[in-house]
């Protein structure tokens, strides 16, 4: 990564987090996403406290002030919680394929809440960018059957609005992040974001009485693999080389490489889990990318 590193890295991002969404795809209809996203959180907990013990000399982020624990353990709630429990919930019922496509209004979303909460400028480009990655969605989730034929919706709606609920939270989260992080270390606060997260999920786990659910987890090896897999390369390396993209180049072209994943999941998607696609699907994936690409302008 000598000539464009940002970019580079950039790129392998979106290859970390296409293996991510498939991994945690087959691994969701395994065992369900409550264990998934329990499971997959505690290991990111180590890789990141190992990686932040070499780094900066501390397994835990004790030097985080009680603002950056409020608002980034709030973050971490929003998004990683309620955002990824119905996005995992959401890729049974559409697979993580469309899942993803959806998830490309992570940015019109942040931007929007970002203008409401934090008073950021939003341009008229902007606006058409949301409006394409809206439309590229609508496109190819919805199609004409034949002539006369109303247009009806290709997947399930409650999976969409699972994955819809998953960008909405993902969003929120982004925006909570980028008010508590301010200064401070980026993968201490991804681990700060990732320890309450597992405290909520084992609250939710508490209440709801699913400790069972974990231990068939733990004892269902191919799921485990496809955990540890996805753990490994989504918020592990995922984070840690999105980090590098926005350090080594604008982060306006990190952001829009990143977003490339509807597009890089539909190979192995077809190829793995034998899905079918419509071309109008990759259309309606390319032309809500370049609504993405147009938010970074």
């Amino acid at each position: 990564m000598t000539s464009h590193p940002g970019e580079l890295a950039a790129l392998a991002t979106a290859i970390f987090w296409t293996i991510t969404a498939l991994s945690f795809e087959h691994a969701s209809k395994r065992v369900g996403s409550l264990a998934v996203n329990m499971i997959r959180l505690v290991l990111a907990f180590f890789l990141l406290g190992i990686l932040s013990f070499f780094i900066r000399g501390s397994f835990l982020p004790l030097d985080a002030t009680p603002f950056a624990w409020f608002w980034l353990g709030l973050s971490g709630i929003v998004g990683l919680v309620l955002g990824d429990y119905f996005l995992f919930k959401s890729y049974p019922l559409i697979t993580s394929r469309v899942a993803m496509l959806v998830m490309t209004l992570v940015p019109p979303m942040t931007a929007l809440i970002g203008w409401g909460l934090l008073g950021e400028k939003m341009t008229p480009l902007h606006l058409f960018g949301m409006f394409l990655t809206v439309g590229g969605i609508f496109l190819a989730i919805f199609s004409r059957p034949g002539s006369g034929k109303k247009i009806r919706l290709n997947y399930s709606l409650k999976g969409l609005l699972f994955a819809l609920i998953g960008a909405a939270g993902q969003a929120g989260g982004l925006v909570l992040s980028k008010y508590g992080m301010r200064d401070y270390n980026a993968f201490a606060a991804s681990h700060i974001r990732i320890i309450i997260a597992v405290a909520g999920y084992a609250l939710i786990i508490l209440l709801l009485g699913k400790g069972k659910l974990i231990r068939k987890a733990l004892k269902d090896a191919p799921s485990m693999r496809t955990i540890a897999l996805g753990s490994f390369f989504g918020p592990f390396l995922g984070i840690s080389f999105s980090l590098l993209a926005v350090k080594y180049t604008h982060t306006g072209i990190a952001a829009t490489i990143m977003a490339i994943v509807p597009i890089l999941i539909i190979p192995p998607s077809v190829m793995l889990f034998k899905q079918k696609f419509s071309w109008l699907e990759i259309a309606g994936a390319m032309i809500s990318v370049a609504g993405v690409a147009l938010m970074f302008l």
